[in-house]
């Protein structure tokens, strides 16, 4: 019997399907998942550790932070998925509702800034499986996880199933860990030792984190009755993360503190060996290994999908826009970018992406709050303030993180404006000539 989706729901009675060029396989239930596929595993094991240098004891104050900019965010792409049910993101948003220069620009960001995440991951799966390897396994991982992808979003669905069970199961095993580590408030610390500035630095790289209920959004031609899936789904895997998130922080500035936790270049692993479990190290590795490959899986899918989504409108080579006749995925897109993904492999560096690729998502989300600012009472789910506290959000973290980061973000965004105004100048039709 072939492995399938969730069994599919039905749509209200005179709604029609929205058309797409794609395969609408996915519910409720393998929407939730690929976001949780997203979100779960990148925060807890990569960002925990640079928000808990910025922030000291503030730490959770800067994820309630996150959690608050990444909830008005959320509102507002589900709300604008619910009208534009197609493949692209906030670039289609952006493009439909303030303009095609500003979605262009999202699309930009997005697709390049989650090409260093993807990158990032990947060289997180290496480092931790053979630090010796890191980059051809990094590059083994790439090829692997777009083969999956291209055999069909069903099998995509079902892999990100089988992730979020096993780090779900790993970070379990740290809180169990983490119980047995002596835990006390007075690990803690003061929560004003990183002061206003590290408080919203650390709730801005920890915002890394829960950007990625976005995949669902850019998922959307391949979604079944997407104007009621996607702003159930995104809401839904976002409070599951926030919840997961919280009970890992909390129990492991208790048991170690926000200084080891910083120092670290495996946090959830210096918990662990913090207590009496030490059986629970290699699950612990394991359970990164597993985590980096979920969430570069659901990247290599979202950057895909937005690039289809460009090439589409001509703002990215149009070869790009391709649907396989039998599979209905974007095949060229996946191809194209899986390639890009182990260039940048070569080259990369993990902390450093983190900070760039935050700085490209928070100006991605701000599009979208700007975008949903836009709806109309009939068109808004959620109260029109969302979008504006969710806009203001974005600002605020994005210029508190590392001056670095803000700089080659900004820079990224500067290009791509260079980019749109050339594309946009080839495309003016030249003067007719004047008739002798």
């Amino acid at each position: 019997m072939p492995l399938s989706s969730s069994p599919p729901e039905p749509a209200d009675e005179g709604t029609p399907q929205p058309p797409s060029r794609l395969s609408r396989q996915l519910g409720t239930f393998d929407a939730v998942m690929i976001g949780l596929g997203s979100m779960i595993g990148a925060g807890v094991f990569a960002a925990i550790g640079p928000a808990a240098a910025a922030a000291g004891g503030g730490l959770l104050i800067g994820l309630a932070l996150a959690a608050a900019v990444a909830y008005c965010n959320a509102t507002s792409s589900a709300q604008l998925a619910a009208r534009y049910p197609a493949s692209g993101g906030t670039y289609v948003y952006g493009r439909e509702r303030l303009g095609h220069a500003w979605g262009f620009l999202a699309g930009w960001g997005f697709v390049i800034g989650k090409t260093a995440s993807c990158a990032a991951m990947a060289l997180t799966f290496g480092s931790y499986a053979d630090p010796d390897l890191a980059r051809p396994l990094a590059i083994g991982a790439v090829v692997a996880l777009t083969v999956v992808n291209l055999l069909g979003v069903q099998k995509t669905a079902w892999l990100t199933r089988a992730i979020v069970a096993v780090v779900l199961a790993t970070l379990a095993t740290v809180i169990t860990a983490a119980l047995t580590a002596d835990p006390t408030v007075a690990n803690i610390g003061p929560v004003t030792e990183g002061g206003i500035s590290g408080i919203l630095q650390a709730g801005a790289l920890l915002f890394f984190a829960f950007a990625g209920y976005a995949r669902i959004a850019t998922l959307g031609e391949e979604v079944r009755d997407p104007a009621h899936t996607i702003p159930r789904a995104i809401p839904l895997a976002l409070g599951i993360t926030l919840v997961v998130y919280a009970t890992v922080a909390l129990t492991a500035l208790l048991a170690v503190g926000p200084a080891a936790l910083a120092s670290a270049a495996a946090p959830l692993t210096a918990v662990v060996e913090a207590g009496s479990l030490p059986a629970a190290t290699p699950v612990v590795r394991i359970g990164a290994i597993v985590a980096s490959l979920g969430v570069l899986l659901s990247l290599l899918v979202g950057v895909s999908r937005t690039t289809f989504a460009m090439a589409g409108e001509r703002d990215l080579p149009h070869w790009l826009d391709a649907v396989h006749p039998t599979r209905r995925v974007p095949h060229r897109a996946e191809l194209a970018v899986a390639a890009t993904v182990i260039a940048v492999v070569l080259v990369a560096d993990v902390r450093g992406a983190i900070g760039f690729s935050s700085f490209a998502v928070l100006f991605y989300y701000g599009v979208a709050n700007a975008s949903a600012f836009t709806l109309s009472a009939d068109e808004r789910r959620w109260p029109r303030a969302l979008p504006v506290v969710g806009l203001v959000g974005c600002v605020v973290l994005g210029l508190s993180l590392p001056p670095a980061s803000v700089i080659s973000g900004t820079a990224l965004l500067a290009a791509g404006a260079v980019v749109w105004l050339a594309r946009q100048h080839r495309r003016k039709p030249s003067a007719p000539e004047p008739e002798p």
